[in-house]
């Protein structure tokens, strides 16, 4: 059994798959558009680049997009290591 990460935990260039998204600690609108971008449970991702100094946002790599996504949010999205 693979151990859980946060997406915002993983190194850079490291492929994971979704295993889990907090959908209760966002509102409604929010998840929907993480829906609407690729972030389901099962998809390929890939943390590409970080802001300097741990600041937002992350480039992540969710299927064949990639997306800016606020530290705040990667931290609701669960990954296993592929």
């Amino acid at each position: 059994m693979a151990i859980p990460l946060i997406i915002d935990a993983l190194p850079p260039h490291t492929r994971a798959l979704i295993s889990a998204i907090d959908r209760a600690g966002i509102d409604p609108d929010t998840a929907r558009r993480l829906h609407e971008l690729g972030f389901d449970a099962g998809v390929d991702v890939e943390v590409l680049h970080r802001a300097p100094f741990g600041g937002d946002p992350l480039a992540v790599r969710v299927g064949n997009m990639v997306v800016a996504l606020r530290r705040a949010m990667a931290a609701l999205i669960e990954v296993e290591l592929a």
